[in-house]
């Protein structure tokens, strides 16, 4: 038996285990691929979206050391992308981070199952190569991202937005070796040169423009800008016809890089994501749910456990067009614990862009720095409250906040 579970190896899952695991408590951490890091190696995601706010940082802690890590190892941080980073280094220092604090990681391994009475989770199931397995543990932590663990265990969840329940399309990221990066034009000309290829028929990406960042490996260059609507991320059927479509997509855009814009003459498709990219799926309810006017207004809360400033970036559920709506120059929110705490269940915590919220305040938090964060608090609130045998509710919100202090972090 563990005295904390965690479901998902992404930013706030890693964080979460980490954090839990250094305060004593036996960890065990479940991962369906063979590696950590979630959007961050899975999905290709990059760079990590902003996390200051008047020339300061709001996300420290877990987070930062993993910055110094990947730095120490050449895989954070270039002059082009200062907020790039290695995937793979990534990987490396997630792994080192675990051993490290003795968490108990388990790759390849799926949650399947919840077993519940009442108000408790008291058996998760697992499916691996071991065949099936079942998992006791005090303190549960759903840090899927889809909220896999919450939706099995009963927890009422929404998804997309309301009205039509369609949510943020769905991004296979991929990149593009061999580039010459001096001889690239300007934005706009490749957005011009965009629209002329879609005009022809040659590209059927429905995006309103190229969405790339430069990377810290020599004429690479990292694309964004696949986009898929429509479909469910939590359908393994809607999932697959993604994957088909992204891909196709991507290749696409290869071919019209290479015969449209300068400097990508002799380039080439290197890598697409292991997984396509997920903006936004489930979300739980919970004691609150952050909305976008907490976001805009930058509301702060007695609770607050996580701080961010990032825009409302909404990517179109139907076709082109990304509406962004920022936070007031300067300021910024605040994620309220009680986000973290999901309705019906006693022990069980969530972390990652599946919180509590809104589907305009979720298009805010969902970025990996702020997910960082909120692992870190689930984590911390997951130990404290196994070491104390109470349910995470009765973690008192003014002694989280200062431990979180203690630890570095940014409350």
């Amino acid at each position: 038996m563990a005295r904390v579970l965690v479901a998902g190896g992404g930013p706030a899952g890693l964080a979460a285990a980490v954090t839990a695991a250094r305060r004593g408590s036996e960890t065990f951490l479940i991962e369906r691929y063979g590696f950590l890091g979630g959007m961050a190696t899975a999905g290709l995601v990059n760079p990590f979206m902003g996390w200051h706010a008047a020339g300061k940082p709001l996300v420290a802690g877990i987070f930062q050391e993993m910055l110094a890590l990947m730095a120490a190892a050449r895989g954070y941080g270039c002059e082009r992308e200062p907020a790039a980073f290695d995937p793979e280094v990534f990987k490396l220092v997630a792994d080192q981070l675990c051993q490290q604090s003795k968490v108990q990681v388990l790759f390849h391994t799926l949650v399947t199952h919840a077993e519940v009475e009442g108000p408790t989770i008291k058996h998760v199931h697992t499916e691996s190569k071991s065949g099936g397995e079942e998992w006791t543990a005090e303190v549960y932590v759903d840090c899927t991202g889809d909220a896999d663990l919450a939706f099995l265990a009963g927890v009422p969840c929404d998804e997309g937005r309301e009205g039509d329940g369609l949510t943020q399309p769905m991004t296979l990221n991929f990149r593009m070796a061999g580039v010459d990066i001096d001889r690239m034009p300007p934005r706009d000309e490749i957005n011009r040169l965009f629209d002329r290829a879609k005009a022809e028929g040659r590209v059927t990406c429905p995006r309103e423009n190229v969405l790339w960042f430069h990377t810290l490996n020599p004429g690479v260059v990292h694309f964004n800008t696949t986009r898929v609507t429509g479909l469910s991320a939590t359908s393994a059927a809607d999932l697959t016809a993604a994957e088909f479509e992204a891909r196709q997509q991507a290749h696409e855009l290869a071919r019209f890089l290479v015969s449209d814009v300068p400097g990508f003459e002799r380039a080439y498709l290197q890598q697409s994501g292991a997984q396509i990219g997920v903006r936004e799926s489930r979300r739980i309810r919970g004691h609150y749910a952050l909305t976008g006017e907490d976001v805009l207004e930058g509301r702060k809360f007695p609770d607050g456990i996580a701080r961010s400033n990032y825009p409302i970036d909404i990517h179109s559920p139907t076709g082109a067009g990304t509406v962004i709506r920022s936070v007031p120059e300067g300021d910024y929110y605040e994620i309220p614990y009680r986000c973290l705490l999901p309705r019906g269940i006693d022990n069980l915590l969530i972390a990652g862009r599946c919180i509590s919220s809104t589907h305009e305040a979720q298009a805010s938090l969902r970025i990996m720095p702020t997910c960082f964060a909120m692992g870190e608090a689930a984590g911390l609130a997951a130990a404290m409250a196994a070491d104390r045998g109470v349910p995470p509710v009765e973690v008192a919100p003014e002694e989280l906040r200062q431990v979180l202090r203690e630890q570095g972090q940014i409350v």
